[in-house]
Protein backbone atom coordinates (compact mmCIF):
# COMPACT_ATOMS: atom_id res chain seq x y z
CA UNK A 1 0.00 0.00 0.00
CA UNK A 2 1.55 3.56 -0.90
CA UNK A 3 2.18 6.23 2.25
CA UNK A 4 -0.12 9.21 1.99
CA UNK A 5 -1.10 12.37 3.72
CA UNK A 6 -4.41 12.16 5.62
CA UNK A 7 -5.14 15.51 3.81
CA UNK A 8 -3.23 16.43 1.24
CA UNK A 9 -1.34 20.02 1.87
CA UNK A 10 -2.86 22.74 -0.51
CA UNK A 11 0.21 23.32 -2.77
CA UNK A 12 -0.77 26.89 -4.88
CA UNK A 13 0.48 27.77 -8.04
CA UNK A 14 4.04 28.40 -8.28
CA UNK A 15 5.81 31.74 -8.73
CA UNK A 16 7.50 32.31 -11.96
CA UNK A 17 10.29 32.13 -9.98
CA UNK A 18 9.97 28.53 -9.33
CA UNK A 19 10.34 27.66 -13.09
CA UNK A 20 12.26 28.18 -16.42
CA UNK A 21 9.87 30.33 -18.73
CA UNK A 22 9.43 27.59 -21.15
CA UNK A 23 7.28 25.71 -18.88
CA UNK A 24 4.58 28.99 -18.36
CA UNK A 25 2.56 27.75 -21.41
CA UNK A 26 2.26 24.22 -19.23
CA UNK A 27 1.66 25.86 -15.79
CA UNK A 28 -1.06 28.40 -17.32
CA UNK A 29 -3.14 25.52 -18.11
CA UNK A 30 -3.58 24.12 -14.58
CA UNK A 31 -5.70 26.12 -12.36
CA UNK A 32 -6.69 23.71 -10.24
CA UNK A 33 -4.52 21.65 -7.29
CA UNK A 34 -2.20 19.77 -9.45
CA UNK A 35 -2.79 16.61 -6.73
CA UNK A 36 -6.72 16.93 -7.88
CA UNK A 37 -5.61 17.57 -11.29
CA UNK A 38 -2.85 15.03 -11.80
CA UNK A 39 -6.19 12.17 -10.26
CA UNK A 40 -8.62 13.41 -12.63
CA UNK A 41 -6.56 13.58 -15.57
CA UNK A 42 -5.38 10.17 -14.84
CA UNK A 43 -9.00 8.74 -15.39
CA UNK A 44 -10.11 11.25 -18.30
CA UNK A 45 -6.97 10.25 -20.25
CA UNK A 46 -7.38 6.94 -20.43
CA UNK A 47 -10.88 7.11 -21.50
CA UNK A 48 -9.83 9.43 -24.53
CA UNK A 49 -6.94 7.41 -25.67
CA UNK A 50 -9.05 3.95 -25.07
CA UNK A 51 -11.42 6.06 -28.11
CA UNK A 52 -8.59 6.37 -30.70
CA UNK A 53 -8.46 3.03 -32.67
CA UNK A 54 -5.29 1.21 -33.04
CA UNK A 55 -5.39 1.77 -36.80
CA UNK A 56 -5.28 5.06 -36.03
CA UNK A 57 -2.25 5.07 -33.65
CA UNK A 58 0.12 5.42 -36.76
CA UNK A 59 -1.31 8.43 -37.70
CA UNK A 60 0.61 11.52 -38.47
CA UNK A 61 -0.35 14.80 -39.05
CA UNK A 62 2.36 15.63 -41.14
CA UNK A 63 5.64 14.24 -42.55
CA UNK A 64 7.82 14.20 -40.24
CA UNK A 65 6.02 15.01 -37.12
CA UNK A 66 5.30 12.12 -34.43
CA UNK A 67 2.62 9.36 -34.92
CA UNK A 68 -0.03 9.43 -31.59
CA UNK A 69 1.81 6.27 -30.52
CA UNK A 70 4.84 8.44 -30.56
CA UNK A 71 2.94 11.14 -28.52
CA UNK A 72 1.79 8.46 -25.86
CA UNK A 73 5.31 7.32 -25.29
CA UNK A 74 6.97 11.12 -24.74
CA UNK A 75 3.98 11.75 -22.46
CA UNK A 76 4.51 8.87 -20.26
CA UNK A 77 8.88 9.10 -20.94
CA UNK A 78 8.26 12.63 -19.86
CA UNK A 79 5.97 11.93 -16.65
CA UNK A 80 8.96 9.67 -15.79
CA UNK A 81 11.50 12.31 -15.91
CA UNK A 82 9.42 14.74 -14.32
CA UNK A 83 8.90 12.17 -11.17
CA UNK A 84 12.45 11.51 -11.27
CA UNK A 85 13.52 15.07 -10.55
CA UNK A 86 10.45 15.89 -8.32
CA UNK A 87 11.38 13.06 -6.03
CA UNK A 88 14.94 14.25 -6.26
CA UNK A 89 14.30 17.82 -5.01
CA UNK A 90 11.49 16.91 -2.65
CA UNK A 91 14.08 14.72 -0.61
CA UNK A 92 16.33 17.57 -0.45
CA UNK A 93 19.11 16.18 -3.12
CA UNK A 94 20.66 19.09 -4.31
CA UNK A 95 22.65 18.06 -7.19
CA UNK A 96 21.68 19.74 -10.45
CA UNK A 97 20.05 17.73 -12.64
CA UNK A 98 19.89 17.14 -16.74
CA UNK A 99 18.07 17.64 -19.34
CA UNK A 100 17.28 15.72 -22.34
CA UNK A 101 16.07 15.58 -25.62
CA UNK A 102 12.52 14.42 -26.09
CA UNK A 103 13.14 12.96 -29.56
CA UNK A 104 16.02 11.41 -29.01
CA UNK A 105 13.69 9.73 -26.57
CA UNK A 106 10.91 9.11 -29.10
CA UNK A 107 13.13 7.88 -31.80
CA UNK A 108 14.85 5.36 -29.02
CA UNK A 109 11.43 4.40 -27.83
CA UNK A 110 9.85 2.46 -30.91
CA UNK A 111 6.42 3.24 -29.52
CA UNK A 112 5.30 2.35 -33.16
CA UNK A 113 6.62 -1.39 -32.62
CA UNK A 114 3.73 -1.52 -29.53
CA UNK A 115 0.65 -1.97 -29.61
CA UNK A 116 -1.63 0.85 -28.93
CA UNK A 117 -3.29 -0.49 -25.52
CA UNK A 118 0.11 -1.67 -24.27
CA UNK A 119 0.68 2.29 -24.85
CA UNK A 120 -2.17 3.27 -23.17
CA UNK A 121 -1.46 1.16 -20.11
CA UNK A 122 1.94 2.28 -19.85
CA UNK A 123 1.15 6.14 -19.80
CA UNK A 124 -1.96 4.68 -17.00
CA UNK A 125 0.81 2.82 -14.88
CA UNK A 126 2.84 6.05 -15.12
CA UNK A 127 0.59 7.93 -13.52
CA UNK A 128 -0.54 5.36 -10.55
CA UNK A 129 3.21 6.30 -10.15
CA UNK A 130 3.25 9.78 -10.18
CA UNK A 131 -0.32 9.84 -8.21
CA UNK A 132 1.43 7.48 -5.42
CA UNK A 133 4.80 10.14 -5.39
CA UNK A 134 3.23 13.43 -5.07
CA UNK A 135 0.19 12.11 -2.53
CA UNK A 136 3.53 11.07 -0.10
CA UNK A 137 4.84 14.85 -0.40
CA UNK A 138 3.94 17.23 2.76
CA UNK A 139 4.15 20.78 2.32
CA UNK A 140 7.72 21.60 2.63
CA UNK A 141 8.40 18.92 0.05
CA UNK A 142 6.14 20.55 -2.52
CA UNK A 143 7.83 23.35 -1.97
CA UNK A 144 11.75 22.81 -2.48
CA UNK A 145 13.46 23.99 -5.29
CA UNK A 146 16.40 22.49 -7.52
CA UNK A 147 17.64 22.59 -10.20
CA UNK A 148 17.06 20.97 -13.77
CA UNK A 149 18.41 21.30 -17.26
CA UNK A 150 20.30 24.36 -15.47
CA UNK A 151 17.13 26.09 -14.16
CA UNK A 152 15.17 26.58 -10.87
CA UNK A 153 12.53 24.21 -10.30
CA UNK A 154 10.45 23.46 -7.62
CA UNK A 155 8.18 20.01 -6.92
CA UNK A 156 4.91 21.82 -7.39
CA UNK A 157 5.59 23.76 -10.32
CA UNK A 158 6.86 19.75 -11.37
CA UNK A 159 3.41 18.77 -10.69
CA UNK A 160 1.57 21.19 -12.57
CA UNK A 161 4.12 20.74 -15.58
CA UNK A 162 3.44 17.04 -15.73
CA UNK A 163 -0.79 17.77 -16.31
CA UNK A 164 -0.17 20.71 -18.57
CA UNK A 165 2.15 19.04 -20.66
CA UNK A 166 -0.31 16.20 -20.88
CA UNK A 167 -3.10 18.83 -21.67
CA UNK A 168 -0.72 20.59 -24.14
CA UNK A 169 -0.20 17.40 -25.86
CA UNK A 170 -3.98 16.25 -26.05
CA UNK A 171 -5.17 19.69 -27.95
CA UNK A 172 -2.86 18.59 -30.13
CA UNK A 173 -4.07 15.15 -30.77
CA UNK A 174 -7.83 17.14 -30.85
CA UNK A 175 -6.51 20.11 -33.62
CA UNK A 176 -3.75 18.60 -35.48
CA UNK A 177 -4.29 15.23 -35.49
CA UNK A 178 -8.27 15.51 -35.59
CA UNK A 179 -8.31 12.80 -33.30
CA UNK A 180 -11.38 12.33 -30.33
CA UNK A 181 -9.09 14.40 -27.42
CA UNK A 182 -12.42 15.38 -25.35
Amino acid sequence: MTPTLATPPRVGRPEVSEYAPFYAGYIARVTEEPLAALEKQAADTAAILRRIPEASAGHRYADGKWTVRDMVGHLADTERIFNYRALRIARGDATPLPGFDENVYANAARANARAWPDLIQDLATVRAASLALFRSFDADAWRRSGTANGATISVRALGHIIVGHERHHLHILQTLYKLPAS
